[in-house]
């Protein structure tokens, strides 16, 4: 890091990358708790129920600083929760099944190349040649890393590449129609109330899927690994990434957040015994000098 960088600069830079890096382990967390034989399901339930009370709390303190929501602003929160963080997660921890943690990184990390297709598309804004290429960069590792894991893991690594793109394109979405309510009603208590949201559609899916309650105690091992899941890989990753954010900026956070998919890519190798190959190391390089260029595209 360079020593010319001002220190709150490099504070928050400090800040974005360990966001970064705990949000991606969540991928390593999940995979330790397949190991114990549950179910994406239960990955994801035990995962918002313990964050819950954190974000309760967040939105609590949030709502005596701030104006109340319009009701319109209610159902606007309501649906973003359901897509962004209930759809989106159930998708992804689906996918981790079928796939391993550092592909499954890689492809989300792609969402900020949905996000600029969609934009292109619905509000007809040019692509420029810069853009172009970092798109043209990303997708090549990713299609590297593809056919690696392809030639691994069989033919599981479509169901699950398929459902993590799910994955992203759903947060892709959410991160394009939560532009202006952010505006309005704050990144932070929004994250806190989309997040309350996500919890109770995971409850309601529970049930409705007639899954015992009792079921939920699960051996410690499992609790404990939800526990972390929740604060390590959930709460504290989303505080540190918005005072990052308050620090230097969103772009500058999102450059720093590219370690996350670096990070997962040991981390899976540390923990979980995946192998790291030659060709893994180029598509993840392919794939973040994409998402580089991308984000230091100067408005």
């Amino acid at each position: 890091m360079p020593a010319a960088l001002p220190s709150p600069q490099r504070s928050g830079l400090v800040i974005a990358a360990m966001g970064a890096v705990l949000f991606s382990a969540k991928a390593i967390v999940a995979k330790l708790m397949y190991r114990y034989n549950v179910d994406a399901v239960m990955v994801i339930t035990l995962r918002m129920l313990f964050a819950v009370p954190l974000f309760m709390a967040i939105g609590w303190w949030q709502s005596r600083r701030l104006a109340p929501l319009s009701w319109a602003d209610r159902g606007r929160v309501v649906f973003l929760g359901f897509i962004g963080y209930y759809l989106s997660s159930f998708l992804d921890f689906i996918g981790l099944q079928y796939i391993t943690a550092g592909l499954e990184r890689l492809i989300l990390f792609l969402t900020p190349s949905f996000v600029l297709l969609a934009t292109a598309l619905v509000f007809r804004r040019p692509i420029g040649t810069r853009q172009w290429l970092s798109l043209l960069l990303a997708y090549a590792g990713i299609v590297l890393v593809f056919a690696h894991d392809l030639d691994v893991s069989g033919s599981q690594v479509w169901l699950g590449g398929a459902l993590v793109l799910g994955s992203a394109i759903t947060y892709g979405i959410y991160l394009i129609l939560s532009g202006e309510l952010v505006r309005r009603i704050g990144s932070l208590r929004l994250v806190a109330y989309a997040m309350c949201v996500s919890t109770a559609c995971c409850v309601i899916q529970y049930l409705v899927l007639g899954r015992p309650v009792a079921e939920l105690a699960q051996p410690a091992p499992v609790m404990w690994l939800s526990l972390v899941n929740a604060v390590f890989c959930t709460v504290l990753p989303v505080s540190l990434t918005m005072v990052a954010v308050s620090r230097i900026g969103a772009p500058l956070a999102s450059q720093a957040g590219m370690i996350g998919p670096v990070s997962t890519l040991f981390l899976a190798f540390w923990l979980l015994g995946e192998p790291v190959s030659g060709v893994q190391l180029a598509g993840s390089a392919l794939v973040m000098g994409g998402m580089y260029l991308l984000s230091t595209k100067k408005a």
